[in-house]
């Protein structure tokens, strides 16, 4: 059976003893140190209050705070309970919220107060008998809000713990989380999330063995996602420290990381090209950030290191995996690789029937691993997505992938993102690339739209740089020469900004589902056209 010697629950009691003063989270807003002691102290106290409000093994508790030493105090108090944590995506709101809910059959929930008119504009209309009934309430100011769910404020709720709280410690195999997929192409999923995997995820995203306790990781992320979780198990790992912001901040970046002497982090979806928009500085290097882990990587990864002086690394992974294709210590075999595979994993291509498919051939990427409970125990109370998931005894991604010769691994796109045009197969990922080679573009979005004459039509959803004003004529020119025919889009549409999950995945259901607007370009018309239905 997994031992519980290295599930975070035991890291921090471990810690605590060893390193009872060295900091375990810094927040970058005000700067107060949360000391390893604390945490475990913390974790402790909730762990005694959720149950002496009835919360047992194997029962689930949501969450819904936005980062802070709160959140993480109560996901572990959970685990010390062996019960399991449901966060829940703070930008939820209406039906999604309300699925969440119901579908996690929780009867407590921990929210901060700013999301209670939410919660309870959602929920509105519920029968009397759902399962949840009572909110612990942080950050509240002046008196609750009367509600139909029983509200406690938490330090009241702290307040109330009291005697032994002694179960036996979770182990690898026991359910950390259970973490709702970001719903980029369907409905959420609840990810039945292993310590075990949710270790290993860690381990992948900050390798034990190229950092030490002096360390600190730089996370601007939720901790509904694995990127915000997976910091504070590797640095408990390490004894080292987590630099936390509550989002991401361009123009904050670089002041936290010198004020924090922040060492490493992760730089999600466009976040790397914000940076790498901004102007450049004569001591752009010169920062103590030296690690960085690009998902996905940029278009010029040679110049983004050498700029600011990273050791760049790549990954491919997603909430049911543990980050079974990486980058070997920092060397990336190109720009383009998501890198190869981890130790412990095995990893195929295949075809739609399941058969391996050659270097070069697109195909389905499928995994699973070599010790078990590594990858996700299932999808919460959906046993026949979970039996399709793995069907062949391997895990299906959805994602296209190839692969070459000497075992380098390419992401080529969501399955269900690809474009089917003049008879061809069209990568979004391909498309996206080029377009962001531009260089009045910031980022992209490609996604097919209906035509009129069957199959798809391409549209680009562009944001550009800021200051700059490139027109759909002048993307579109620029295309000309860098892609085939049948790849460039007939419809480009600039906006503001792209529809964003928290981790920063671009939402393009809702992308499709938008169509045609009277804001965009068809290059056949030269002019924007009359909005026509869409599909999603």
């Amino acid at each position: 059976m997994p031992n519980a010697e290295t599930t975070l629950p035991a890291l921090l009691a471990r810690k605590a003893a060893e390193q009872p003063d060295a900091p375990y989270v810094v927040s970058a807003e005000t700067g107060v140190v949360w000391t390893y002691a604390d945490a475990d102290s913390d974790a402790d106290r909730w762990a005694a209050a959720l149950a002496g409000a009835g919360v047992r093994e194997g029962q689930t508790v949501l969450i819904m705070l936005p980062p802070c030493t709160e959140a993480v105090a109560a996901w572990i108090g959970l685990a010390r309970l062996r019960a399991m944590e449901v966060p829940i995506n703070t930008g939820y709101l209406g039906q999604m919220l309300r699925y969440v809910i119901e579908d996690s059959e929780a009867g407590l929930m921990v929210a901060h107060a700013e999301h209670l008119p939410e919660i309870e504009k959602a929920t509105a209309g519920t029968a009397r008998t759902r399962t949840l009934q009572t909110i612990v309430v942080v950050g509240a100011e002046g008196a609750l809000p009367h509600t139909a769910f029983h509200l406690v404020r938490a330090e009241d709720f702290l307040a109330t713990a009291a005697g032994s709280t002694a179960v036996d410690p979770p182990t690898g195999r026991d359910i950390a989380s259970i973490i709702y997929t970001s719903g980029t192409t369907g409905a959420s999923k609840g990810v039945l999330v292993t310590w075990r995997q949710a270790e290993l995820t860690a381990t992948g995203i900050m390798p034990t063995d190229l950092f030490g306790s002096t360390d600190a990781f730089y996370s601007p992320f939720s901790m509904f996602h694995m990127s915000g979780k997976s910091p504070l198990y590797a640095t408990a790992l390490l004894g080292a420290r987590v630099i936390m912001r509550r989002r991401f901040d361009t123009a904050r970046f670089w002041d936290d990381i010198r004020t924090h002497g922040a060492t490493t982090t992760i730089l999600l979806g466009a976040m790397a090209n914000f940076l790498w928009q901004q102007p450049e500085h004569p001591d752009d290097a010169g920062s103590p950030l030296r690690d960085a882990l690009l998902l996905p990587l940029v278009g010029d990864v040679g110049g983004f290191a050498r700029r600011f002086g990273l050791r760049v690394r790549t990954t491919f992974n997603m909430t049911e995996t543990a980050c079974c294709i990486l980058s070997d210590v920092g060397d990336l075999a190109n720009d383009t690789s998501c890198g190869r595979l981890r130790s412990g994993f095995q990893a195929r291509v295949v075809d739609a029937d399941d058969n391996e498919l050659g270097p070069g051939e697109l195909g389905e990427l499928v995994l699973r691993a070599d010790e078990p409970w590594t990858l996700m125990a299932g999808y919460w109370r959906k046993p026949e997505a979970t039996a399709q998931a793995w069907r062949n005894l391997w895990f299906h991604t959805g994602d296209g992938f190839t692969r070459d010769a000497d075992g380098n691994f390419y992401f080529v796109d969501r399955i269900k993102d690809a474009i089917r045009r003049r008879g061809e197969n069209i990568s979004s990922a391909e498309v996206e690339h080029e377009v962001n080679a531009h260089p009045d573009v910031l980022e992209s979005a490609a996604v097919a739209v209906p035509s009129e004459h069957g199959e798809d039509e391409i549209k680009i959803v562009v944001v550009a740089r800021p200051g700059a004003t490139p027109t759909p004529e002048e993307i579109v020119g620029f295309l000309c020469s860098r892609v085939a025919r049948f790849m460039v889009p007939r419809y480009v549409e600039i906006v503001e900004s792209l529809p964003k999950t928290p981790t920063q995945k671009v939402r393009k259901v809702e992308l499709r589902a938008a169509g045609i607007s009277p804001a965009t370009w068809d290059r056949e018309a030269g002019q924007p056209r009359r909005r026509t239905p869409a599909t999603s």
